[in-house]
């Protein structure tokens, strides 16, 4: 990976369709912890006896057919459907492949941040997974913080006392990187 001149804290094009990023120690060592967390949120996701050695089994395995009862995890495997005899079957073909798909996202974060730095650069296919671990982070926090549309404008104006601070801060950088990625990538 070659170094390059990156302004901290942006995402910057780099050829190919990735991205690169300047961050800090810290920068890095809390993203890293976050992440770690989404995937323990996440968990392992239930898998058949035996789905690792037959794809054909995997292919037909059978997820969850109720919503998780952590507000977090409701968040980030919502119901498709309002009907919950539709919603209950749409998840147990479905869940699988999506908490295996964020949990594949906040794992190519932690390779990327355990790759070293201070640059740190994206391919296209880690930059899309960042853009969902981001996302997934984000949702996972504002869940947690009870973000609304209404009370979002009160978190920028919490005193430092306020034992929320700390994730609101979290929250407020995680969508100014999720922006400067977004914005990379489109550019």
């Amino acid at each position: 990976m070659g170094r390059r001149r990156s302004r901290a804290g942006y995402f910057e094009p780099v050829s190919g369709g990735g991205a690169a990023i300047a961050l800090d120690e810290v920068e890095i060592s809390i993203l890293r912890s976050l992440a770690v967390q989404l995937l323990e949120l996440i968990g392992p996701g239930d898998q058949p006896a035996g789905a690792d050695e037959d794809p054909l089994a995997q292919l037909f395995a059978e997820g969850p057919t109720k919503p998780p009862d952590d507000p977090a995890l409701a968040r980030l495997f919502p119901d498709a459907y309002e009907e919950p005899s539709d919603a209950s079957e749409f998840r147990r073909y479905t869940e699988n492949d999506l908490r295996s798909r964020k949990r594949e996202d906040a794992l190519a974060m932690v390779r990327v941040l355990d790759s070293g730095g201070p640059v740190l650069t994206l391919s296209a296919e880690e930059a899309r997974q960042w853009l969902g671990g981001l996302n997934d982070l984000r949702l996972t926090i504002g869940t947690r913080l009870e973000v609304t549309e209404d009370e979002s404008n009160e978190l920028y104006h919490l005193p430092d006392s306020d034992s929320r601070k700390p994730l609101v801060m979290a929250y407020l950088w995680l969508g100014g990187l999720q922006e400067s990625l977004v914005e990379t990538l489109l550019g």
